[in-house]
């Protein structure tokens, strides 16, 4: 089914953040854009997440293009993450991570900005795949990744509507925070003890401002 791949990137993330958000993204995914209503059916793009507030309660769609999801099932980046397969499963990690951010704010009753929400997308499929590639070669590190995430992806203003600098601006201090991650992730074994994730974990849980203020003292160190 067309969850199996969703399903394990999903338990990817929230075994790196340690999240227990109480549901799952493939309860709310619709591969239908028709199911939506007025312009919202009309949107471009194979990943977005609609979010809404009715009598003060949460409602959430994941969309993510049923195409997509039929390539990534038939080449799984669970099994291997390729230059075939990399688009693919950086939309489906984006579309899960930006689920699982709102959701783990909303259960603590936390507002979260849309450029956070890109911000730590932009990590989420860095770090991801950083261990997706450590599976397959353990005793090679990913040195690419970074520049291929962050130096040569491309904003595409059409799917962008306005918000270029708001994704420009995400992508450049998540470019920070990886960059500092890196040596700490060279050094890293698959039995390391897990301190580089509680650094992680910490982050995920700061605020906004808190977050943006971490990696700026980063970059000043």
């Amino acid at each position: 089914m067309p969850g199996d791949t969703l399903g394990r990137l999903e338990s990817l993330l929230t075994g790196i953040y340690d999240l227990e958000v109480g549901c799952r993204v493939g309860d709310f995914l619709v591969t239908d854009r028709q199911a939506f209503p007025g312009e919202c059916g009309n949107a471009s793009g194979d990943e977005q997440l609609f979010v809404s507030a009715v009598d003060d309660e949460l409602c959430m769609s994941l969309y993510l293009d049923p195409a997509m999801l039929e390539r990534l099932e038939r080449q799984d980046p669970s099994d291997e993450l390729n230059q075939d397969n990399v688009a693919d499963c950086w939309t489906a990690l984006e579309g899960v991570s930006h689920f699982l951010c709102v959701a783990h704010n909303a259960g603590h009753d936390r507002p979260v900005s849309r450029l956070m929400l890109e911000l730590q997308a932009e990590i989420d499929k860095y770090v991801a795949s950083f261990l997706l590639l450590r599976r397959q070669s353990p005793n090679r590190f990913p040195a690419e990744l970074h520049t291929l995430l962050f130096r040569c992806t491309r904003i595409d203003p059409a799917l962008a509507a306005g918000h270029e600098s708001l994704y420009r601006h995400a992508s450049r201090y998540a470019a920070r925070f990886c960059a500092r991650l890196e040596p700490r992730l060279r050094a890293l074994r698959l039995t390391d003890d897990g301190t580089w994730l509680g650094e992680l974990r910490r982050f995920y849980r700061l605020s906004d401002f808190g977050k943006l203020r971490h990696i700026e003292r980063l970059a000043g160190a």
